[in-house]
């Protein structure tokens, strides 16, 4: 190829470059003739490249004629001085109007490292406003933000995460990206993954979404909720919508639904406890009463209960103190327990049920990891299905009267001091019927 024919090659390559930026361009010699202009400049301006080639400065055409001077002054001092220089210009179009743009000039060296011109790279200053207001948006949200925000590639893994996300996580944020969420959260994993993939798919939810997570921490497994809001990211530099991922922005709302969570079972075992009182006071029979009073408790707070009644040998040292098998609720769910009748149930020193004896109060127990255990549950002389077990002592006229025993399933959380202020709320209301029905300690 003749040196004629690369340098022809080299000029199409070099304009078309030009033509392709996003930015207007144009490029002038020492002199300040114009040598430059790119499709990005014509749109703004509306002078093509053959009106703009050849042309020295923008004096008589694109700038007002009391502008001129100085544009061209402060363009062209480019040559002298190191790195960018940023002005706002108003520049006239091509049918007379007027636009602000910003500019950024800087100077071009020739061969022999002198000066030999400058190129201009110029935009609407609000379309550079709207660039720099993203930008800015993005470095607040990435530190400054007071909710968790995390970007999250197609392969749904963490991209990038602000500071207020890794600190909800518990860890640091460069530790965080390119891991699996199921690494990072113990539940809830299917839900926000779910999610995720609902808004690749189709779009954000119109609304934001609350969500319970356990998430894994140094500390531990911490429950949270999360109330979240979805964007699906396209990249804008593709013909067709391509995703890149979702933006999730979450904030912890945890204090507050746990709150309203309290709330309304408070709300819930009053009304309970109220409708209780109201069936047992139509009953003639006060162990009968007894009976109502726990079935209505069981509703929403344990799978099972147990009664035992306190049954003590005359002269007998304490720890010979026995416990019989007044009832079981739900009746007949608890096949291959002790029954309800005159023999002692075969509880071991140490047992739940014979602790809360001895500390007149609430004892809670749990299966080891808080699964199912039969061995576990069979040696304290329970369901096979227990993995959480409350015992409260029935106390009425300042005596012992037994032992009443939550019992719940694996699928349910464990005990806690709420759960045992309602255990021995209803205790005291149960006891009471006892007592009334002449269940009383009684000697042998």
């Amino acid at each position: 190829m003749s040196a004629f024919g690369r340098g022809e090659t080299a000029d199409d390559l070099l304009a078309a470059l030009l033509d392709g930026m996003d930015a207007a361009l144009c490029a002038f010699d020492a002199d300040g003739v114009i040598t430059h202009w790119n499709r990005e400049a014509e749109r703004i301006l509306g002078w093509s490249a053959i009106e703009a080639v050849g042309r020295k400065g923008f004096a008589g055409w694109a700038v007002r004629a009391a502008d001129a001077q100085d544009v061209h002054d402060r363009l062209m001092a480019a040559q002298e001085v190191p790195g960018r220089q940023v002005h706002e210009f108003a520049l006239l179009t091509k049918d007379g109007g007027r636009v602000l743009v910003r500019t950024q000039s800087a100077g071009v060296p020739g061969a022999d490292g002198k000066p030999a011109g400058v190129y201009c790279a110029f935009s609407e200053v609000h379309a550079q406003i709207d660039l720099e207001r993203s930008i800015a948006l993005s470095e607040a949200l990435m530190e400054d933000a007071s909710w968790g925000v995390v970007l999250v590639d197609v392969d749904l893994r963490p991209a990038v995460v602000n500071v207020h996300a890794a600190r909800a996580f518990g860890s640091g944020r460069t530790v965080l990206l390119g891991r699996p969420l199921g690494e990072l959260l113990a539940q809830g994993v299917e839900e926000l993954e779910g999610a995720l993939q609902h808004v690749l798919a189709e779009g954000a939810p119109p609304a934001p979404l609350e969500l319970w997570v356990s998430v894994r921490g140094p500390e531990g497994v911490r429950r949270r909720c999360w109330r979240c809001g979805f964007l699906r990211l396209a990249s804008p530099l593709a013909e067709e919508p391509v995703p890149l991922g979702v933006a999730l922005l979450f904030q912890d709302v945890t204090e507050a639904r746990q709150a309203q969570l309290d709330t309304a079972q408070l709300r819930f075992r009053s009304h309970q406890l109220y409708r209780a009182g109201r069936a047992a006071a139509e009953c003639e029979d006060p162990a009968e009463a007894a009976a109502v009073r726990l079935e209505f408790a069981l509703a929403g707070f344990a799978e099972h209960a147990l009664v035992d009644v306190l049954d003590v040998l005359d002269g007998s040292p304490r720890e010979r103190v026995r416990l019989l098998r007044w009832a079981a609720f739900p009746p007949g769910s608890l096949p291959g327990l002790p029954e309800p009748g005159a023999i002692p149930v075969r509880y071991e020193a140490g047992h739940p049920a014979l602790q809360a004896l001895d500390r007149a109060g609430s004892v809670r127990a749990g299966a080891p990891r808080g699964q199912a255990d039969a061995a576990w549950a069979g040696a304290r002389r329970w369901p096979e299905d227990a993995a959480h077990a409350l015992c409260t002592v029935l106390r009425s006229r300042g005596r012992n009267l037994g032992t009443l025993t939550f019992l719940r399933g694996p699928s349910r959380p464990a005990f806690e001091r709420a759960d045992a202020a309602y255990a021995e709320e209803v205790a005291a209301r149960v006891a009471a019927d006892l007592d009334l029905a002449g269940r009383s300690p009684r000697k042998a």
